[in-house]
């Protein structure tokens, strides 16, 4: 019983913490506004621009901006943008006319005292090849057209820069003598190779967990079947094999899941900050040093020579009865987390993040079991609205998709919160990150893993079993939360909406034309003999 109450206290935080987040994203460059629609002149996409600098003919920084609702759109390739003279407005506003004629330079010009569209066409009048408004703030603003302006055919592009990137680029302007920039807005590849491996790992992770639970139960149930055979009057081992470390979670948890997930998600939001950041950090640590070790252990026990090592414990204050081989692998699981943590926002921190995530993922899934398909279909479900409510339906409430803008880590000072596996998109001409949240991976993982332990219990071929379907039906829903992805220019999508009808569905499905629903549903394995004890008569 007491590895059952340990394996119940990790499951109460690890499902939380790893669960309430689950968006897949690749960060948007295209950004639509239904605040401000589109109408004639007034129509362009609120897209993210390329800024780089020249000073004196040698390239310098590149800045970020935004194109506005209005004026020319920009050129999607850098060979084809012009590399241009840039120059302070004067007056710095440029809501009157200069004094001057532009020979055809880009203006910068300061926000405020006249509408956007008044500056563009005061620019565009004043010879000007393009117009960089500087903001009065930090972020990026989206420029609009105001109502009733009837002046919105503007010809030449309009960005946003942000104030301190204006600020640096006006102190270049009066520091060198020839400063000239570029504007662009290069677009995303339809499919990066970033998409591929998560893809891969995502599917991979299923996998691996799922043979070791199969394996776990088989184990399980040969043990069962040779107590059977000596006749044992031990009958509470039968009974008890197999669930020491195990939580079979039930219909009232499953709900209760989503309620306490979603609880958990509101408070990341409101409370998302530096801190808040580091908090979850540390959590993740624990999580991830626990994961590695349980992997470790359970990967080097397989070797003969680590098996007397596995098999020897020595008991510990508090920790209880530990292996050796679990102790001597602590200092170095300990020290890859610490690592990570402390290295987290260097280039190459996201390789550690995915090893302690994916060992993290995989301990989860031998922690957490579902006993029947009913169990599994209730989870499921509510896992479905839930991300469809806190991506999608959040915005009325909140006005930004809470569980997207937790995910990015926005507020924090973070490049987004530890709970998640991510992998660097290599040929994005904008960088960034695809990542997917660890429940894309952990909740429909705990079907299939069912899948393939009633398989091997019910000793079902390959193709006449579940798991096989069920592993298709997972990589097919994951394929095509990408594909909207990238239809949706990045915007993050909520992947159960996709992967939870195609893995549910497909496994209700089978059951019923295979005859086998009701067992799945309610028993969720096929039966084992019950032992015949035979008493011998006194003598």
């Amino acid at each position: 019983m007491k590895g059952r109450e340990v394996a119940i206290r990790r499951a109460a935080w690890l499902l939380v913490a790893c669960l309430s987040l689950r968006p897949v994203f690749s960060g948007d460059i295209v950004h639509q506004d239904d605040v401000a629609p589109k109408r004639a002149g007034c129509e362009n996409n609120f897209v993210l621009v390329k800024v780089p600098t020249w000073l004196n003919g040698v390239e310098d920084i590149e800045y970020v901006g935004v194109g506005a609702r209005f004026g020319l759109t920009l050129e999607s390739k850098e060979k084809h943008a012009n590399n241009t003279k840039v120059v302070i407005a004067d007056p710095p506003d440029f809501c009157t006319r200069p004094k001057e004629k532009l020979k055809g330079e880009v203006v910068v010009v300061q926000r405020g005292n006249c509408s956007f569209t008044t500056k563009s066409n005061i620019a565009e009048d004043a010879n000007a090849t393009a117009i960089l408004i500087i903001n009065n703030g930090t972020e990026l603003f989206k420029m609009v057209c105001e109502v009733n302006q009837t002046d919105v055919k503007i010809g030449i592009p309009a960005v946003m820069l942000p104030q301190d990137a204006g600020a640096n680029l006006e102190k270049l302007i009066k520091t060198y003598t020839n400063v000239s920039v570029q504007l662009y807005s290069p677009q995303r590849p339809l499919v990066d190779v970033a998409e591929v491996f998560l893809w891969l790992m995502a599917v991979g992770t299923i996998l691996c967990a799922s043979y070791w639970s199969a394996r776990s139960a088989r184990e399980a149930a040969i043990e069962h079947e040779k107590l059977l055979k000596d006749a044992s009057d031990e009958l509470g081992e039968i009974e008890g094999i197999g669930s020491s470390g195990v939580v079979d979670i039930n219909t009232t948890s499953a709900v209760l899941f989503v309620v306490v997930a979603s609880c958990f998600l509101v408070m990341l939001y409101k409370l998302m900050s530096y801190w808040f950041i580091e908090v979850l950090v540390v959590l993740f640590c624990i999580g991830g040093v626990e994961g590695l070790q349980t992997c470790l252990v359970a990967f080097l026990s397989c070797f003969r020579w680590f098996e007397n090592s596995a098999q020897s414990f020595v008991k510990l204050p508090i920790f209880g009865a530990v292996s050796h081989l679990t102790l001597a692998l602590s200092p170095f699981c300990i020290a890859f987390a610490v690592l990570w943590a402390v290295f987290r926002r260097v280039s190459y921190a996201w390789i550690g993040q995915d090893i302690l995530g994916i060992a993290l993922i995989i301990t989860v899934l031998q922690i957490i079991r579902l006993p029947n398909l009913k169990v599994g279909t209730v989870l499921l479900s509510c896992a479905f609205l839930y991300d469809i409510f806190w991506v999608f339906v959040s915005k009325w409430w909140f006005h930004e998709s809470v569980m997207i803008v937790v995910a990015r880590g926005d507020k924090s000072g973070e490049d987004g919160i530890p709970m998640l596996l991510k992998i660097p998109r290599l040929f994005d001409p904008w960088g960034g990150y695809s990542i997917i949240g660890f429940g894309d991976i952990i909740l429909p993982g705990l079907l299939v893993v069912f899948s393939l332990r009633y398989d091997m219990l019910a000793k079902k071929k390959i193709r006449e079993g579940y798991f096989l379907w069920a592993m298709i039906a997972y990589g097919l829903g994951l394929l095509i939360t990408y594909v909207a992805l990238n239809l949706m220019d990045g915007h993050g999508q909520p992947a159960l909406l996709y992967i939870v009808p195609f893995t549910l569905g497909t496994f209700l499905t089978l059951g019923k034309q295979r005859g086998d629903l009701m067992t799945l549903w309610t028993r969720g394995e096929p039966e084992r003999p019950c032992p015949h004890i035979r008493l011998q008569p006194s003598q």
